[in-house]
């Protein structure tokens, strides 16, 4: 499913969940107010340890996960907040990603790279 951003993804789920929104607050160290403004969007989404723990709350499965992370990113108009470390730590991966850049690589040549990287894992 899409979503429009990261508040209408973790209503959505928390909804399905059938948590209140008082409920999620608590769990989460938060207030009510904070939690609705967020769900709204009309605030930053949460710090990483945050996110970690909104995903056990509503048990994402590994791809809701990164789409949380993905739109929590885009909300706050950078990189998906899982990844920085990754990329900071690793010269080769901002090399490629420059590449990428350069020859305007599209949607289906990083899915086949992508793909290629989970065969070498499974083989």
């Amino acid at each position: 499913m899409e979503y429009a951003n990261f508040g209408e993804f973790i209503s959505t789920k928390r909804i399905e969940k059938k948590i209140t929104l008082r409920e999620m607050a608590d769990r989460l160290g938060i207030s009510a107010p904070f939690l609705t403004d967020v769900e709204k969007d009309r605030r930053n989404p949460f710090d990483m340890e945050k996110l970690t723990q909104l995903a056990d709350i509503l048990q994402l499965s590994k791809e809701e996960n990164d789409q949380m992370l993905n739109l929590a990113g885009k909300k706050r108009n950078a990189v998906a907040p899982d990844l920085p470390g990754y990329i900071m730590n690793r010269d080769y991966v901002s090399a490629a990603l420059r590449a990428a850049r350069d020859l305007d690589a599209g949607e289906e040549e990083w899915n086949r790279f992508v793909e290629e990287l989970k065969n070498r894992k499974k083989g």
